[in-house]
């Protein structure tokens, strides 16, 4: 019998790749006086490169390194830290949406009396905020558990950050129905023993998620919804 309803943070509650840390990227370009602009698409390409800080470093070693950047290393710490609040404004301001249907599943959850829980190993600060911002204060309350930052030693595919959460809401993880995003998402889940589906994004479609429940584009609110509470509830009855 499914217990409980485990949503990931990063792509799963909002569009945050896209709507949120691109943005800031880009704003902190403008505020440093640098003229790029990452794109959606180009934004993609970047994203196969790990970390922000990372990420900067591959593109201007591709498109050359802004004048003035005489110590790079200063350079991409310094705009790095420039595009983390930049971002960490967007979404205490509310300028990201949430994804469809995040809230009305949320509610549906509520009103069943299921356990509520994010799992996620981004920065602590910017999950609590994309929670209490985009689901409203009532909402993030009635999460039992809000996992992120560093809890957790090893970062999705390892499975490590569902494990604890098993752990901390006292359930079997049969007993859970974990909604993610991203193929490293759905691998620490399943590995967890956990049930999982998939709602994608511009940046995730495009991956293989055979091994999850179901895939959805997105869970949708009326007339477009995809995916009920009474939906994943038979998905896990099923699977017993």
């Amino acid at each position: 019998m499914m217990r409980a309803l485990i949503f990931d943070c990063d792509g799963v509650l909002a569009d945050t790749e896209r709507d949120g840390h691109r943005v800031a990227f880009n704003r902190a370009f403008a505020q440093k006086g640098l003229d790029i602009e990452w794109g959606v698409d180009r934004y993609g390409e970047l994203l196969k490169v790990s970390g922000g800080k990372e990420r900067m470093r591959h593109f201007f070693e591709q498109c050359g390194w802004p004048v003035g950047a005489m110590d790079r290393d200063a350079y991409i710490k310094e705009l790095h830290a420039l595009k983390t609040a930049i971002y960490m404004e967007i979404v205490e301001t509310g300028q990201l949406p949430a994804r469809p249907g995040v809230c009305r599943l949320v509610d549906e959850a509520t009103a069943d009396g299921m356990t509520l829980a994010v799992c996620s190993t981004s920065n602590e600060r910017a999950v609590n905020a994309v929670v209490e911002t985009l689901l409203g204060p009532g909402r993030k309350a009635r999460f039992a558990a809000i996992l992120a930052g560093d809890v957790v030693l090893k970062k999705k595919p390892d499975p490590e950050i569902y494990d604890l959460a098993g752990d901390r809401l006292g359930l079997k993880p049969g007993e859970c129905m974990v909604v993610e995003d991203s193929r490293n998402g759905l691998l620490a889940a399943r590995a967890a023993r956990m049930h999982c589906i998939i709602t994608t994004n511009g940046y995730t479609a495009k991956e293989g998620f055979s091994e999850a429940d179901a895939v959805f584009p997105e869970l949708g609110d009326p007339p477009n919804v995809h995916v009920t509470l009474a939906a994943l509830k038979r998905m896990v009855a099923e699977g017993e």
